[in-house]
C-alpha cells in the first residue's frame, strides 16, 4: 500500500475515536489561561484547548500563512465538540477535527514530494509533511487513536525526506530495560569523515524526536557535528516507556552505548535539552559525568514549576495533561499530581545545588513562568564551569533564534 493510500485510509472520516482534551479527568483543579507568550511553548489563546505554537512551527518551515488557514478550518466548523468553549476539540475523524485536518494538510505535501519522485524537492516536501502529520498529533496525549496514526506517518514521511537529503540518517536500536529496545535517529553531515563530535537533543514532552531536524541542519551540520534524537519516554518510539522520576534512565541508557557507534566520537559528545527535556539533559550530567563534556538547556523546568504551587497554578490545562499524560495518570487529583509532580524536581532529589565537573549553559526568558531565573542560577550554581544567559521576552522570535545560536557555539566550544 502506497504512502498516499495509507493516510486517505488511516483519516477516512469517523466519529467514534475519543477528542484528545478529555483523555484526562481532573478532581480538584482549576486552570488559568496564560497571558504572556512562551517562546518554546507558545501562547494561549481563548477558545482553544491546545497551546498555539506558531513562532516554533514556523522555525520548523511551516508558512505561517498555511498555519493560518489550517487554524481558520478547524475554527469555522459548525460540528459537535467536547467542549463547545474549545474551537479545537471536534469530536471525530472528521472535517473541523486538529488531526483530521492538519493531516489532510500533510497528504498534500506527501501528493507534492511523490510528484517531485526525488532530488532536494522531494526531501523538503517529505520533510513539511512530516512536520504536519507531527502538529496533528500535538499534544501526544497518550491513547488519541487519531495522534498515534499520525505519528507513525509523520515517521514515515521523515524516513522518506532524509532518503533523498545530503545528510545521512540512520535509525539506531538500542537495548534497553534488558530485552526491550528503543530507536533512536542520528543525523549525519553530508561532507566530512566520521565519527563525528555529536550533539543529543532531549526535547520537550509536547514534541517528537522528528521534530529537531532544522536546528541540525541550520546549526550543527554546518559544523560537521552529527546530532542524536531520542523521543521522550511515553511517545513516539519510546511509547512503551513510562516517564518516573529518574527522568533519565531511558536516555542514560542510551548515552552508555555510544561507543559502540562507529559514526559517534563518543570522546566528544554533548546534550541539549529545552524545557523538560532540559531535566532530562542536567540529570545525565550527575548520572554520566565522564561520557559528556557539556550540557545546554533553554527554558529548563527543573524545580519551580515542579515544586511551587504559584507557578502550577498558572499553567495550562493542555500542559497539565501532558505531564499527567507522561506519567500514567489519566484520573487527576489535584494535591496528589503536585506531591508527584515535585519528586521530579531535581533540587528535592539532590542533584541540583550539588556541584559537578560537566560544564552547563542554561539559556532563559524573562518572564517565562515555566522556567523562572532562579532556575538558571541554580543551574550554574551547580557547575564548576556554569553560563547563563538571560533574554528578553520581545521580540520572540528574534531572540528563540539568539537562544539557538548561543547554545549551539557553546557546545561548539566545548566538544569541537
Amino acid at each position: 500500500m502506497t504512502q498516499q493510500n495509507l493516510s486517505e485510509k488511516l483519516f477516512k472520516p469517523k466519529i467514534k475515536q475519543v477528542e484528545t482534551s478529555t483523555l484526562v479527568s481532573y478532581r480538584d483543579m482549576s486552570f488559568s489561561i496564560l497571558k504572556d507568550h512562551s517562546a518554546l511553548s507558545g501562547s494561549q489563546h481563548a477558545g482553544w484547548y491546545r497551546m498555539l505554537n506558531r513562532l516554533w512551527w514556523i522555525w520548523r518551515g511551516i508558512d505561517a500563512i498555511e498555519i493560518g488557514e489550517v487554524l481558520s478550518r478547524i475554527a469555522a466548523i459548525n460540528a459537535a465538540r467536547s467542549n463547545p468553549n474549545w474551537l479545537d476539540t471536534v469530536i471525530g475523524n472528521m472535517r473541523g477535527n486538529w488531526c483530521f485536518e492538519w493531516s489532510n494538510q500533510a497528504m498534500l505535501w506527501q501528493q507534492k514530494a511523490l510528484r517531485f519522485e526525488n532530488g532536494k524537492d522531494a526531501s523538503q516536501a517529505w520533510l513539511h509533511s512530516a512536520n504536519l502529520y507531527s502538529i496533528a498529533a500535538y499534544p501526544f496525549i497518550k491513547g488519541d487513536e487519531l495522534a498515534d496514526q499520525a505519528v507513525l506517518l509523520a515517521c514515515k514521511a521523515y524516513d522518506n525526506a532524509a532518503q533523498f537529503s545530503l545528510y545521512k540518517l540512520k535509525k539506531l536500536s538500542f537495548k534497553v530495560d534488558g530485552n526491550k529496545e528503543v530507536c533512536g535517529f542520528l543525523h549525519i553531515p553530508a561532507t566530512g569523515q566520521g565519527p563525528f563530535p555529536t550533539v543529543m537533543i532531549c526535547g520537550t514532552l509536547d514534541s517528537l524526536q522528528i521534530d529537531y531536524c532544522q536546528f541540525f541542519r541550520r546549526y550543527l551540520e554546518p559544523l560537521g557535528i552529527a546530532m542524536l534524537t531520542l523521543d521522550m519516554p511515553s511517545i513516539g518510539y519510546s511509547i512503551k516507556f513510562k516517564l518516573t522520576q529518574e527522568t533519565s534512565a531511558l536516555h542514560e541508557q542510551v548515552v552508555r552505548q555510544l561507543e559502540t557507534i562507529a559514526w559517534i566520537d563518543h570522546t566528544r559528545f554533548g546534550i541539549m535539552g529545552l524545557k523538560f527535556g532540559a531535566n532530562i539533559a542536567l540529570r545525565l550530567a550527575y548520572m554520566c559525568p565522564d561520557r559528556i563534556k557539556g550540557v545546554a538547556v533553554l527554558g529548563p523546568i527543573v524545580h519551580g514549576v515542579l515544586h511551587e504551587e504559584k507557578y502550577q497554578q498558572d499553567i495550562p490545562k493542555m500542559e497539565i495533561d501532558i505531564f499527567a499524560s507522561r506519567l500514567g495518570i489519566y484520573y487527576v487529583d489535584g494535591a496528589a499530581l503536585r506531591h508527584e509532580l515535585s519528586c521530579y524536581s531535581l533540587k528535592n532529589q539532590g542533584l541540583l545545588g550539588r556541584r559537578t565537573n560537566v560544564p552547563m549553559m542554561s539559556v532563559y526568558w524573562k518572564k517565562d513562568i515555566y522556567s523562572p531565573k532562579s532556575e538558571s542560577d541554580l543551574i550554574r550554581r551547580s557547575s564548576i564551569d556554569g553560563d547563563v544567559l538571560e533574554l528578553p521576552a520581545t521580540p520572540v522570535y528574534k531572540n528563540l533564534l539568539k537562544g539557538l545560536n548561543e547554545v549551539t557555539l557553546w557546545l561548539k566550544s566545548k566538544i569541537l
